[in-house]
């Protein structure tokens, strides 16, 4: 399916990097002429960069399962190079720059020719794959329990496990499973809506939290553009403003308490609640954020000369008036940001969404038992697995390496296209996300761009789940699991070189 126009994702992947670099090389054609000779030996190396990205999105794009046209929003941040956000587990672990503050960071690189992808190459056997993993899995860098589990795509027949049926603390790969829950409750279409309406008895707007923590500057300030037209046009005179938290339940505080990592739970928030001007990551956050977008709304309105005295916590009334309303990106660009970035926010936030969607509270509990049922619904081995929240920043989950590459293997399903946002949402390796600094070394480098994988990081907790094409062109989803672990660069580059391994083999 080809985008909409605007939407960034007109024509294919192909066609863009094309394109892209036929204008590139006019631009520098062009301009070669008149750089100064002392200047081209730099010119030289800063093309050859250049070149060498868009051999490396090439690779990306087949590294897969990429769903042609489908979904473009991660081909973007590919080109883009963002950065990524969260707790430890989610930094972007590309070095600044050596050669001097302004200098260009290197281009991404992957092998310039790939096999092609298929269900017809033969896939690994359990043997092969546990001749090729034993040493890595022994790795004194992972810590004392590690487990690992490898799963063939187009069978969904487990091929290698080691402890992979073993309960452990999963971290961010639990995203996976708040993902995919929230697409299948919820389906890829979904919006989530922050809308005004009018209180009669009270004479004042209500601004409704929708639970949306996407919603930023821009878009309040056209909630307020919309809700002060409204005000108008229907001669109506507030003399306040309110804001309606009650789609959540629950307490607002995650259990790792106070942290710049995630902002406290409301259903209403501005920017995720920062208190600064970053879009991502670690960051102060606003107290009562519910307050702080209220108060930021007020402002808007009477700047828009919508004139109010206070804003208050209330209700909004059931028959109430809707005077406007602003809807997120759709569900399945919302998933490709969880997973890019490792949302926590988000993460805690489609938890509820699901948890309301199947009927239960939206709270820490009801959020953990439809998650449940959920999953379980998509035959998904649960029996083990506990969900104690949306994020993976709590230690009481707990999931196996099995349910983990089990689940990426049906969101490649046919039958579950809604799921393909959770393919298309995982970093790719050298390129982009938690992701992005990682595969750079001798043993790792030919693995960028064919494998795509969700991390998790907590202290002593080292993870990655993803997908991977094998030498003989075989889609595989896989996880390690590692507990125990001292040092955590040590521990993503001994991950790194079992995913590479799995990559680099035809395993009989």
């Amino acid at each position: 399916m080809r985008g909409t126009a605007g939407d960034g994702s007109n024509g294919t992947f192909r066609g863009t990097v094309r394109r892209a670099g036929t204008a590139w090389a006019r631009r520098v054609r062009r301009r070669w002429r008149t750089v100064p000779p002392e200047r081209r030996t730099l010119g030289l190396t800063a093309g050859s960069a250049a070149v060498g990205l868009a051999v490396s999105l090439g690779a990306v794009a087949a590294a897969g399962p990429w769903d042609s046209g489908q979904r473009t929003a991660e081909r973007s941040r590919a080109v883009t190079q963002e950065p990524d956000s969260g707790v430890r587990h989610t930094d972007d672990a590309r070095p600044p720059g050596r050669a001097g503050a302004n200098a260009p960071e290197p281009a991404p690189s992957a092998a310039p020719v790939l096999g092609p992808v298929g269900p017809d190459g033969a896939p690994p056997t359990r043997a092969g794959l546990a001749r090729a993993l034993e040493d890595g899995l022994d790795d004194e860098a992972l810590g004392k329990t590690v487990t690992a589990s490898v799963v063939d795509v187009a069978t969904g027949r487990v091929l290698f496990r080691s402890g992979g049926d073993r309960p452990v603390v999963p971290a961010s790969t639990i995203k996976l499973a708040t993902a995919t829950a929230a697409l299948t409750a919820l389906g890829p279409d979904h919006r989530l809506a922050t809308r005004t309406v009018w209180d009669e008895e009270e004479r004042r707007v209500v601004l409704v939290g929708g639970g949306d923590p996407t919603l930023d500057e821009k878009r309040l300030a056209a909630l307020a553009d919309a809700t002060a037209e409204a005000v108008r046009e229907a001669g109506l005179k507030p003399r306040a403003v309110a804001y309606d938290v009650s789609r959540w339940t629950g307490p607002a505080r995650h259990p790792i308490g106070v942290n710049t990592n995630i902002a406290p739970l409301s259903p209403l928030m501005l920017n995720a609640a920062r208190t600064d001007d970053s879009s991502s990551g670690p960051a102060p956050r606003a107290a009562d954020p519910a307050e702080a977008a209220a108060d930021r709304f007020a402002a808007l309105l009477a700047e828009r000369d919508v004139t109010t005295r206070t804003t208050a916590k209330a209700r909004a009334p059931r028959d109430a008036r809707e005077l406007a309303v602003s809807r997120s990106a759709p569900l399945s660009a919302l998933v490709e940001r969880l997973l890019t970035r490792s949302d926590n926010d988000l993460a805690e936030a489609l938890a509820r969404h699901t948890a309301t969607a199947v009927g239960e509270t939206a709270d820490f509990d009801g959020a953990r038992a439809a998650t449940a049922d959920v999953l379980a619904g998509l035959d998904l081995p649960v029996d083990d697995a506990r969900f104690a929240d949306g994020s993976g920043l709590s230690r009481d989950s707990r999931v196996t390496a099995t349910f983990l590459a089990s689940l990426l293997a049906t969101a490649a399903d046919p039958d579950h296209p809604e799921l393909r946002p959770v393919l298309t949402g995982l970093p790719v390796a050298g390129f982009t996300g938690t992701l992005g600094g990682r595969y750079t070394g001798e043993t790792t480098r030919d693995a960028a761009g064919l494998i795509r994988a969700k991390t998790g990081t907590l202290t002593g907790v080292n993870a990655l789940a993803g997908t991977v094409v094998d030498a003989d062109g075989r889609l595989l989803s896989f996880a390690f699991l590692a507990t125990g672990s001292q040092e955590r660069a040590a521990a993503h580059a001994a991950l790194d070189r079992l995913a590479a391994t799995v990559a680099a083999c035809g395993c009989r």
